[in-house]
């Protein structure tokens, strides 16, 4: 298995944890049940589930009035984005 296919699976998996873990704790909000922390949900969007998260905050408009989210999240994307970019050009030269 070359590093992109492993890259493929770890980013699918982390995007899709990261996607529950956000309708969790929108679930939770709803029925008044322990949250999450904050910093768990912006830390699972930092360690590459930045696509999880945005998507979890526009399915379940979740944390969209947060300004460390609303500009958070978008931040880390863009940054997982340029290292995967990144790391595509120094696989390739």
């Amino acid at each position: 298995m070359d590093i992109f296919t492993v890259l493929l699976i770890y980013l699918e998996a982390v995007n899709l944890l990261t996607l529950g873990v956000y309708g969790l704790d929108k679930y939770r909000a709803k029925v008044h049940r322990e949250r999450i922390p904050e910093a768990a949900l912006l830390g699972l969007a930092a360690i590459g589930g930045g696509v999880g998260a945005l998507a979890g905050m526009l399915l379940f408009r979740h944390k969209i009035r947060k300004k460390k989210f609303t500009v958070g999240v978008p931040a880390i994307l863009v940054l997982e984005i340029a290292f995967v970019l990144a790391l595509c050009w120094a696989v390739s030269v």
